[in-house]
């Protein structure tokens, strides 16, 4: 018998996985979605998820326990109200904070230094249009000051950036505070690390940005519907928004199987993406900020430790909080 399958495990993962599994545990790897897999009954007691599957409803009774092997858990929430069940769900919390943070300070240079234009003007050797800007100096708004953003801030000090923050309970020590409203316009690149709620949902809009700067640059390593995309394309078009740096996307379940088969896009919502991607000032990454070394280590380490916690007690050492 199986006591644990983990989907959407890529290579990498897996190899991490199965160095840190112990013999005694069963388990079953797949890089697959649920769906792309086509489990049509749950197969172990245990399942580990990333963000993209959708877990059947049917499973429910057959369940014991999920374990997501991500930071944000919307997912799980939606699933458990969904399916009106009440099992332990786990989560891991801070397995990947300075990496992702790295990728957003990346990005964020990136499209300050207009790379992509840079590498297309290699083959005429020209630099008309590719003066950009440097850090130092630059208003960097953290939107979501917790595990993530204090990275973010940590290492934009030391690139002698301005940095302010919004969070609802402010921890991280020696930062000004400031309500949304009164930061978007002082920004000069804004950086989204909240967890997606009811709250957040939609909360970096068109009508949240048009008073910003023009030309803000805007980094969103969170989930894609803090930023909605039509609303990304009409501030890019605007030129409200100079930059835009997607990690995380609506509807990213749909978007991964469909790139992943390479089908036809056609819903309207991911054809915004596909055109946005196209675009100079626009990068588009495959939800890849965690993907480091490092954090694939500690994630598969965590995770192990997860599962073995929840063979022997039933729970997992960070319960997924109600939303």
């Amino acid at each position: 018998m199986v006591d644990v399958i983990f989907y959407e495990a890529f290579w990498e993962e897996e190899q991490a996985l199965r160095a840190a599994l112990p013999a005694e545990i069963n388990a079953a790897f797949t890089s697959q979605t649920i769906q792309e897999y086509d489990d049509q009954k749950c197969i172990a007691p245990l399942i580990s998820v990333r963000t993209q599957s959708r877990i059947p409803p049917a499973w429910a009774r057959n369940l014991a326990g999920i374990l997501t092997r991500s930071t944000g858990h919307d997912h799980i929430n939606a699933y458990r109200a969904a399916a009106n069940i009440d099992i332990p769900c786990g989560y891991l919390p801070s397995y990947c904070s300075r990496a992702v943070a790295e990728h957003a300070v990346m990005a964020a240079m990136v499209l300050l230094r207009k790379l992509k234009n840079q590498i297309s003007a290699f083959e005429t050797f020209a630099r008309d249009g590719l003066t950009g800007h440097e850090c130092q100096g630059r208003n960097l708004l953290v939107v979501g000051v917790g595990n993530i953003g204090s990275e973010m801030v940590d290492i934009a000090r030391g690139l002698r950036m301005n940095i302010k923050g919004v969070d609802i309970v402010p921890k991280t020590k020696d930062i000004e505070y400031v309500f949304l409203t009164d930061g978007i316009p002082w920004a000069d690149i804004i950086m989204c690390a909240v967890p997606l709620t009811r709250d957040t949902n939609h909360m970096l809009s068109y009508d949240a940005l048009k008073m910003a700067k023009r030309g803000v640059i805007i980094v969103n390593i969170a989930r894609g519907e803090i930023t909605p995309v039509a609303d990304m394309q009409r501030l890019l078009s605007e030129g409200i928004v100079g930059g835009l740096s997607m990690d995380v996307y609506e509807q990213e379940y749909r978007l991964g199987r469909l790139l992943r088969a390479g089908e036809t896009i056609t819903d309207k919502t991911l054809a915004v993406i596909m055109e946005l991607k196209k675009r100079d000032n626009v990068l588009c990454t495959p939800h890849n900020a965690f993907n480091t070394e490092e954090s694939v280590a500690r994630k598969a380490s965590q995770s192990i430790e997860a599962v073995k916690t929840f063979l022997e007690t039933k729970t997992f050492p960070h319960l997924v909080p109600d939303r």
